[in-house]
């Protein structure tokens, strides 16, 4: 089992960051549909609980960490505390669309999943072929 651990992580550490980056990339545009102003709308619905002025913030803060935390696993830096901030964000994002659309929607896009498996990759022992790994080889 412990033969594949060390790709099953960095497995792991890509597709976490994909499916930050992915969302990221529409919202700017770049997946074809999409754009700011339907992920502002899309921001107002997911935080109905927020007042309406809160909502741009949270849609900035949210693009600023979904873009952040994966450059951080791709290149595998401070690899742990980034997948720690995604599981926390993921089930944050969870959260919100289940109060404010039910848990079908939470459960359709999978954010539980994508919080648990950061959650899971901020457990490892180690990252090989990060700069996490070259840091600690250069240390010794």
């Amino acid at each position: 089992m412990t033969r594949y651990h060390d790709l099953a992580t960095l497995l792991l550490r890509l597709a976490t960051a994909a499916n930050f980056l992915s969302p990221v990339a529409s919202r700017f545009g770049l997946w074809g549909k999409g754009g700011w102003q339907n992920f502002m709308a899309y921001a107002g619905e997911v935080n109905s609980f927020a007042p309406p002025w809160a909502v741009p913030y949270l849609a900035i803060a949210a693009t600023t960490l979904e873009i952040t935390l994966p450059v951080l696993l791709l290149i595998g830096y401070r690899t742990r505390w980034a997948a720690l901030g995604a599981a926390g964000l993921t089930l944050i994002f969870a959260l919100a669309m289940t109060w404010s659309f039910g848990v079908k929607e939470a459960l359709d896009y999978s954010v539980f999943v994508d919080s648990a498996s950061a959650f899971l990759l901020a457990t490892q022992p180690r990252y090989r072929w990060s700069l996490d790994q070259l840091r600690r080889n250069a240390a010794a």
